[in-house]
């Protein structure tokens, strides 16, 4: 092999190298057909660098001027799609390296002064990330919205309210939903606390001991908008961890792990209720599918793959902790392998808010603006259901607590009660008066207000309860709380 033919099989390395790297290992050391989606960042990081290169010295002002030329060429060329992307250049930043130095030649040499590809991955990583997470918080946000639209509209349904999938009291179906509410918004609020930690500059680092030139980093974060609320530049303290630090994107899939493992536990309960044994709510047709044989069937497939989609993510997490714990400091070629999960993590959870968005909330006509679809509540159903298993017993033992019975006694007295409607085949509610106060001579007609499914629900009127009247005060702190 002649030395030209050599030297273009490994222009991205020294002269050291003796052979070129072969097809099988080009091909499983590439990462440019999935890192390429970090070309904003990559270029976004290099500018910032470049024009901190700049005003420190290290390079001229004609050489700025070249990169910022041929970068905006490159941006160009990869958003209209006739960017070449290379295999035998790796990854996403020797292909736009490439780019550069072949459209303005020593100027775009230059521009890796003082960094290395460790630290230039690392931040680009975290770049791109930043900005995942502030497409991620919204639909969070959105979806908590939905939520709170439908249970807005149906505060006084009342829906049984389970332990141990066994009716155990009835509850307002809107103060159901807002429990999911609660949920989303950890959720939010812990992906905006990954975005602080993620919001750190790792470039300047350098391979990992650091570098002689004498760079701002500090005016590079601040370029790259990685400052705190005070806008303080937040960079990373040691070089060593900046190129090999991981725990944001392990915290990042950890974060959408819960958050899918709410969307799941969101989806059981649908799959639940719409099936013919509940038939407590529809969803849109168009979130379901039909059987190849059954014609009667609708699949809620939707919630179905929601629910299983959760496995894969917690299973990027497994894979990413795995990845980092046997790892020395300080990079190693192990971390290439943090990309994939953590892409297909973001895909996967903004894909999922997405249509759970649209699937809660229904989707807006275009003309007047009014959502249609989503979720169809079947209140008469819920009713019913949450007439079966007694799920007024406890307000009986309340009821005989007020009256000066020791709870436990109570609790024992009801338990007889309870027994004695079985045997009838009927509910608390329709025992006679003459029956209840067998059990208890202090047990007078007001009891039955107490056993009623609307009074045990008004009766539960402290903060945090499901009475209409807290429920109405917790949609009015999320609406004002979501704006």
């Amino acid at each position: 092999m002649s030395t030209n033919q050599l030297d273009k099989k490994s222009e991205a390395w020294s002269a050291l190298f003796s052979e070129p790297m072969s097809d099988l290992v080009k091909r499983y050391t590439a990462s440019v057909f999935f890192d390429k989606r970090l070309w904003q960042a990559d270029i976004e990081g290099s500018l910032a660098h470049a024009g901190m290169l700049a005003a420190q010295g290290i390079i001229t002002a004609a050489d700025l001027e070249a990169i910022e030329r041929g970068m905006a060429q490159i941006r160009a060329e990869i958003e209209d799609g006739s960017f070449e992307w290379k295999l035998d250049l790796e990854d996403v930043h020797l292909n736009i390296e490439a780019r550069l130095t072949q459209l303005v030649g020593d100027a775009g040499k230059r521009l890796h002064t003082g960094r290395s590809r460790n630290d230039q991955v690392a931040t680009d990583v975290r770049l791109w990330l930043r900005g995942e997470i502030d497409l991620i918080v919204p639909l969070l946000e959105e979806l908590q919205t939905a939520l709170v639209d439908v249970a807005e509209q149906n505060i006084d349904v009342i829906l049984p309210g389970f332990t141990h999938l066994q009716v155990a009291q009835p509850v307002s179906f809107a103060h159901h939903l807002l429990a999911y509410v609660e949920m989303f918004s950890r959720d939010a609020e812990r992906f905006a606390d990954v975005r602080r930690r993620t919001n750190r500059l790792p470039l300047g680092s350098a391979a990992l001991a650091g570098t002689t030139y004498p760079l701002d980093r500090a005016l590079v974060a601040r370029k790259l908008g990685m400052v705190d609320a005070q806008g303080e530049p937040q960079i990373c303290q040691n070089s060593l961890d900046g190129v090999s630090d991981r725990d944001f994107a392990i915290e990042f899939t950890a974060a959408a792990s819960l958050c899918m493992v709410h969307i799941s536990r969101l989806s059981e309960e649908l799959i639940l209720w719409m099936s013919q044994n509940f038939g407590f709510v529809k969803i849109a047709d168009r979130f379901t599918t039909g059987s190849s044989i059954m014609p009667q069937k609708k699949n809620p497939d939707v919630p179905e793959l929601a629910r299983g989609k959760t496995g894969r993510v917690v299973g990027h997490l497994m894979g990413l902790i795995t990845l980092m714990k046997g790892q020395p400091l300080a990079y190693n070629k192990d971390n290439q392998e943090d990309k994939e999960p953590l892409f297909d993590t973001v895909d996967t959870l903004k894909d999922t808010l997405r249509i759970f968005v649209e699937m809660v909330g229904g989707q807006p006509d275009a003309a007047t603006g009014a959502k249609s679809g989503g979720i169809t509540v079947n209140a008469q159903a819920m009713e019913a259901a949450a007439q079966k298993g007694y799920a007024t017993a406890t307000d009986l033992a309340d009821y005989l607590v007020k009256k000066g019975l020791p709870f436990r006694d109570a609790h024992e007295t009801v338990a007889h009660a309870v027994k004695a409607a079985s045997s009838h085949n009927c509910d608390l509610s329709e025992l006679p008066l003459t029956v209840l106060q067998s059990f208890n001579p202090s047990i007078e007609k007001d009891v039955y207000e107490a056993l009623s499914l609307r009074g045990s629900l008004n009766a539960r009127n402290t903060l945090g309860g499901t009475a209409p009247a807290q429920v109405r005060a917790q949609i009015a702190r999320h609406r004002s709380r979501l704006g």
